[in-house]
């Protein structure tokens, strides 16, 4: 069994592993999202063989991929991976909500479960990429304390994305609170 854990503000959505079972769903859910943010071309993951077998994709050692599922209908999800290329540094993928799913603190408490996975697995800092569409998303990584570099890490093969963030995870050992920016989305 896929390790799951409730969160106690939703009861109803859980958090798991993703099986098989969702990779349908998954796929559908994800690529309606990039079609939604303008992304459904060329230097993005539209094009990631991986999304149709997203269970066997992170059924890897250094790599996860959790969904949140309200019973058996998937809301969304997000994962990590190493980065390929950067020692000490995991990759951010794929994290995509359903839009009725979006703004309820999902987000956040996911992001909150990756951050001890990422601990646990020993990696020093939390890479990712987005674009200008995604402003919530954005705002989302900012409060939890991503900050903006100037220019792509390692190789994802997603050079349509224009905004890279990293986090350094030993941050995440200080007890900071999160910032205003994402306390007014929330």
């Amino acid at each position: 069994m896929p390790d799951v854990f409730i969160l106690s503000d939703y009861e109803n959505i859980k958090f798991r592993q993703v099986c098989q079972f969702d990779d349908k769903q998954l796929a559908i859910l994800i690529r309606a999202a990039l079609v939604e943010f303008g992304a459904d071309r060329p230097g993005f993951a539209w094009q990631d063989p991986e999304l149709d077998f997203m269970s066997q994709a992170f059924d890897v050692f250094g790599r996860i991929y959790y969904v949140a599922a309200e019973d058996e209908k998937v809301l969304g999800g997000g994962g990590i991976a190493p980065l390929i290329g950067v020692d000490g540094t995991c990759e951010l993928q794929k994290m995509y909500f359903h839009p009725s799913a979006r703004r309820q603190g999902l987000g956040m408490q996911l992001m909150l479960k990756l951050f001890e996975y990422c601990l646990s697995m020993g990696y020093k800092r939390i890479y990712l990429e987005t674009f200008t569409e995604m402003v919530d998303a954005q705002k989302l990584y900012r409060g939890l304390g991503f900050f903006e570099i100037d220019a792509p890490l390692g190789c994802t093969g997603h050079g349509g994305c224009d905004l890279w963030f990293l986090k350094e995870l030993d941050i995440l050992q200080s007890d900071q609170p999160f910032d205003r920016e994402f306390k007014a989305l929330s």
